[in-house]
């Protein structure tokens, strides 16, 4: 099926609704680790995760093989989760909800980079090159004022470590190519992800919650453990096989925009006019990035 035999009112309230789950997520963070630890957090949100997405592939009536290459598959998207998870959920502590998906919104240009100088599977244009340097540049101006825009070093390096683990995912779990359904694949790295977050246990221990958190971090922690674990992964597996990556791709700019006006408006996370700056030419830079790719899906076809 694609989008031509789906009713464009449906696919558009499901791709604004992914987007939407993803401008929330960064914020939902912050809230849920405010009162807990935040590998607590995780941990809980991944076995809740867990038994949600197997009741629902027992609905959906998909198999969950066990044989090598799928469970190599599950591995490599578990990277994606608990991989990349753990240190969104630790930069949660350094950075605004804003900033942590603005910063994030630059994995597909890290992932283009990596295709075209080690993995020599995508060559990127002179437009492209351009859009990543003014990018680039444009997040200098939002760390300009790291007093007023809250960007601490730290915060950098675990969203940056955390962008790597999630490009890795996807280029494993390209290479793997099991024969899974998105369910299935789903369910599995979402249960390897409950599995391996019990290693941090010994080391956070101490920190076992005792108190139930104020209404505010359980929504949060609610919100990331159905929202952006469950319905946002079957908005996005459900809008990649009926729109061209392009168009889905288009979210990475949206994102970030919304993620900065809920932070402010319901976080009351303040952005300096240098962050604001910053702001606007890091989306221009993404937008020259993927201009490439929407001119020939969309634009020349029109013509």
């Amino acid at each position: 099926m694609n989008s031509n035999s789906t009713p464009i009112l449906v696919t558009a309230s499901i791709y604004a609704l992914l987007v939407l789950i993803w401008a929330t997520t960064p914020l939902a963070i912050v809230w849920s680790v405010q009162e807990i630890h935040p590998m607590w957090v995780l941990i809980i949100r991944y076995f809740g995760a867990s038994i949600i997405a197997l009741f629902l592939l027992k609905l959906m009536r998909d198999p969950l093989p066990f044989d090598e290459t799928s469970l190599k598959s599950y591995v490599a998207g578990s990277l994606n989760l608990i991989g990349a998870q753990l240190f969104i959920y630790l930069a949660a502590n350094y950075l605004t909800s804003g900033l942590m998906a603005l910063i994030f919104g630059f994995s597909p240009l890290i992932a283009g980079l990596i295709g075209h100088v080690i993995l020599k599977t995508h060559k990127l244009v002179a437009l492209q090159w351009l859009g990543m340097a003014v990018a680039v540049g444009g997040l200098t101006f939002v760390f300009a004022d790291s007093a007023d825009s809250k960007v601490n070093p730290i915060g950098v390096v675990l969203m940056l470590i955390s962008m790597v683990s999630y490009i890795s995912s996807i280029f494993w779990v390209k290479q793997i190519n099991a024969p899974l359904k998105p369910m299935s694949q789903a369910t599995g790295s979402l249960i390897v992800s409950a599995l391996g977050s019990v290693l941090i246990i010994p080391f956070i221990w101490q920190h076992f919650p005792t108190e139930l958190p104020s209404g505010r971090a359980m929504i949060g922690f609610v919100f990331t453990m159905i929202m952006s674990s469950i319905v946002a992964m079957l908005c996005y597996f459900w809008l990649i096989k009926r729109l061209a990556a392009s168009t889905v791709s288009l979210s990475n700019v949206m994102t970030p925009v919304i993620a900065l006006v809920l932070g402010a408006t319901l976080n009351s996370e303040h952005i300096s006019s240098n962050a604001f700056i910053g702001i606007v030419v890091v989306m221009f830079g993404i937008v020259m990035y993927f201009w490439k790719e929407w001119r020939e899906q969309y634009i020349n076809k029109v013509r």
